[in-house]
């Protein structure tokens, strides 16, 4: 069995219910079959605890793939598959008012990290009835670009993450689980035809 790690984040600003998570719990309801063991976590909007969190998944757990969802408070209807995750320019305050030293993730780390995940295909092939995907290559200098980031380094690449939009009457959270299953299925197709 692969284990796949999924997280969502929990409260910031006016978003008491974070839709990354209660969709991550939507879709760990509806699992991805038999072959995939799906873990799922909430990550604080805290830079140095989202951080800590995303080593100790990929130290002690080494998941075949680990996907963020966090939600992107200024999309609408919009579902986000985020290609890279940034270095530098972290200067946003967290949710305790701290942003990182030198407003870097990794010190000595390279400027980008790309996900071994090809966005730009998964985007191509997937569709989602009632809401639609793009393709980015600017997750948004706050804790989802930073937490991506840490998770390509420690995890060799083998992370995704996808912006979700703000929970609504249309967007709710099966609606999000339901498409964040479609894409991740597709996703998982992906990383097994990357291994033949």
């Amino acid at each position: 069995n692969h284990l796949s790690f999924f997280s969502g984040f929990g409260p910031f600003r006016q978003f008491l219910v974070n839709s990354s998570w209660e969709a991550v719990k939507e879709l760990s309801k509806r699992g991805l079959g038999e072959n995939i063991d799906l873990r799922i976590m909430q990550l604080p909007v805290v830079y140095q605890k989202a951080k800590e969190q995303v080593c100790k998944i990929w130290t002690t757990l080494q998941p075949l793939l680990t996907v963020h969802v966090g939600l992107a408070s200024s999309s609408t209807a919009l579902i986000i598959l985020e290609q890279c995750g940034k270095n530098k320019g972290y200067q946003e305050r967290d949710a305790c008012g701290f942003h990182p030293e030198g407003a870097c993730c990794v010190l000595d780390g390279p400027e980008k990290i790309e996900s071994a995940i090809n966005m730009k295909t998964l985007w191509k092939n997937v569709s989602v009835e009632g809401i639609d995907i793009i393709f980015s290559r600017d997750a948004g200098r706050y804790i989802c670009d930073y937490t991506y980031y840490t998770s390509l380094y420690y995890g060799n690449g083998r992370a995704a993450f996808i912006h979700v939009p703000p929970l609504s009457e249309l967007v709710t959270a099966e609606f999000l689980g339901k498409a964040l299953q479609t894409i991740i299925l597709a996703m998982l197709e992906q990383c097994g035809e990357q291994k033949k």
